[in-house]
C-alpha cells in the first residue's frame, strides 16, 4: 500500500469564513484557534468569520491562514491520523513543519505572526509578480536572467506553470519577453509584495532571530522543503530552510514528485481552497487526492483514511 501525504496550502487561498465551522463544531478546533490568537495578540474570530480587510494582507492572513491549517491537523490527530510524509507551499511549510513534530504549536504560531510582519515590513514599493502559463521552466529562467533588472521565478507550482517575482518594472519587462518567447498567457497576481525573491532577503534576517530563540524537536514525520524540494528528517537543518524559504523559489511541482518518488499515491490537502489539489493533479494523474476545508470534508476524508489503513498508528 502506498503512503499518505498532508500537503498545506500558501497564502492567496485565504476567504472570509474560513474555519468557521470547524471553530463551531469541534471543540480541538476552536482550542487552537483561540491558542493562536492569544499569541499573536488579535481576534482571529474577526479576521477568519468576519467581512474585513485585514484577511489579504499579509501580516494577517500568514497567522490566520496557519491557525485553521494547525486546527484542523490536529482535528485529524486527534482520530489517529497521522501522515507518512508531509509538505506545504511557502506559509504552507510551517504547516508541515508542525505535523513532523518539530515544533509547538506555540512556536509556530509566534513565528509565523512575526513572519507575516516582516515579510509585510520588507515589501519594497514597485514590486511585483506574475503567473506564466504554458512555458518550460528552463526557458521562463533562461529570459528572467537574460533581462534588465530584477526578476526571478517565485514558484515552480506545476507543469505549465511558473510564478515570476520582482521589481514591477523587471517583471513587466520579463512578462513581454516571455509572451514572446511563446508563453500562451501571463497573468499578473493581485499581491502585497514581490515574494521568494532577494527583495525579501531582510524578512528572512529577521525571521532568523526569530528562529535562533525557539527549541525544536526530533522530526517523528519527515517533510519536504520547499528550498531543496527534499525529504527533511534532521532538525538541525530546519531553521536554515525556513530563512533561506522567504527569498527563494518555491519549488513545489519538485516537491510533489519528491513524495512521489518516497512511495506516496495518496494526498489530503489541509486547509483553504482547493489550489494545491489542482497542481498535484496536474504533476500526476494517477494518484488519489483528498482535501479537508470544512467539517463535513473532515467527517468524509477521516473515514476513507481509516478504510484504507493509513496513517491511523500513532507515531
Amino acid at each position: 500500500m502506498g503512503k499518505l501525504a498532508f500537503i498545506f496550502p500558501g497564502q492567496g487561498a485565504q476567504y472570509v469564513g474560513m474555519g468557521k465551522d470547524f471553530y463551531e463544531k469541534i471543540p480541538v478546533c476552536r482550542k487552537i484557534i483561540e491558542k493562536a490568537g492569544k499569541i499573536s495578540e488579535l481576534n482571529l474570530e474577526r479576521i477568519c468569520f468576519e467581512e474585513n480587510e485585514k484577511i489579504s494582507i499579509t501580516e494577517y492572513t500568514q497567522i490566520a491562514m496557519i491557525a485553521v491549517e494547525a486546527a484542523i491537523l490536529k482535528a485529524l490527530e486527534e482520530q489517529g491520523i497521522y501522515p507518512d510524509i508531509t509538505a506545504g507551499l511557502s506559509l504552507g511549510e510551517y504547516g508541515a513543519v508542525l505535523a513532523s513534530g518539530a515544533m509547538s504549536l506555540e512556536d509556530v504560531f509566534y513565528t509565523v505572526r512575526k513572519r507575516g510582519i516582516y515579510m509585510q515590513e520588507a515589501v519594497p514599493q514597485g514590486g511585483a509578480m506574475a503567473a506564466v502559463l504554458g512555458m518550460e521552466a528552463k526557458l521562463v529562467e533562461k529570459i528572467c536572467k537574460e533581462t534588465q533588472g530584477m526578476v526571478s521565478v517565485a514558484n515552480y507550482n506545476c507543469p505549465g506553470q511558473i510564478v515570476i517575482t520582482g521589481e514591477k518594472e523587471a517583471v513587466e519587462k520579463g512578462a513581454k519577453r516571455l509572451k514572446e518567447g511563446g508563453a500562451k498567457r501571463i497573468l499578473p497576481l493581485q499581491v502585497s509584495g514581490p515574494f521568494h525573491c532577494e527583495m525579501l532577503k531582510e524578512a528572512g534576517e529577521k525571521l532568523f532571530e526569530v528562529l535562533e530563540k525557539i527549541s525544536l524537536q526530533d522530526i517523528k514525520i519527515p517533510y519536504v522543503s520547499n528550498v531543496t524540494a527534499q525529504m527533511v528528517t534532521e532538525k538541525v537543518q530546519i531553521k536554515s530552510l525556513l530563512v533561506e524559504q522567504v527569498s527563494s523559489p518555491v519549488r513545489w511541482q519538485q516537491c510533489v514528485e519528491t513524495m512521489i518518488e518516497n512511495g506516496v499515491d495518496t494526498f489530503v490537502e489541509i486547509g483553504p481552497g482547493r489550489t494545491l489539489s489542482g497542481f498535484v493533479k496536474k504533476i500526476n494523474r494517477n494518484v488519489t487526492m483528498m482535501n479537508i476545508q470544512t467539517v463535513e470534508d473532515f467527517q468524509v476524508v477521516s473515514e476513507q483514511l481509516r478504510e484504507r489503513g493509513n496513517g491511523n498508528v500513532e507515531k
